[in-house]
């Protein structure tokens, strides 16, 4: 069997599955075939302009009880239940050692963990519930690009945040 021109998303292969300690078999060629399946149509939903129960909408009550602004275009607000938080305290090996246990060989390489911190905004495309992206004009597609580039500027200028994908 020859290495040469081998890839890892075009040709099988096994992989070591360290915690059952078997390998398991990699066919990601499978992935190109044809779709032969069923083929949905496409529904028309009637959404409403305004939707009174919607976090998100304007002037409406978050489940935090934080009150929306009456925005009238793209509209940024901190994440009520982010994911990651500015003051994100270390995890320390004590911290590690309540999850692993202690004394256990070789669980550095198999379980790693680290502290992350950061923000997360919501980005509000529109007041209107009823669109979504490709369905708002241009002047307010460019609204939300020049929000997210707000974003970026905002985020990326901390000492303390960097940006992830």
């Amino acid at each position: 069997m020859s290495s040469e021109g081998f890839s890892f998303s075009d040709h099988s292969h096994r992989r070591f599955n360290p915690l059952t300690r078997t390998w398991v078999l990699c066919s990601p060629h499978r992935a190109k075939r044809p779709w032969l399946g069923q083929v949905e149509e496409a529904t028309v939903e009637q959404r409403p302009r305004y939707d009174p129960h919607c976090y998100l909408c304007p002037g409406n009550t978050r489940a935090t009880g934080a009150q929306n602004e009456q925005y009238a275009t793209t509209y940024v607000f901190t994440n009520d239940y982010a994911a990651v938080h500015p003051d994100q305290p270390a995890c320390s090996p004590e911290s590690l050692a309540q999850i692993v246990g202690t004394n256990r060989a070789g669980t550095a390489d198999l379980f790693q963990v680290e502290s992350t911190s950061g923000q997360c905004k919501v980005v509000c495309f529109s007041p209107r519930h009823d669109l979504t992206l490709p369905e708002l004009p241009v002047d307010g597609i460019c609204g939300i690009v020049r929000a997210w580039q707000d974003v970026y500027a905002e985020l990326s200028s901390s000492s303390s945040l960097g940006i992830e994908y």
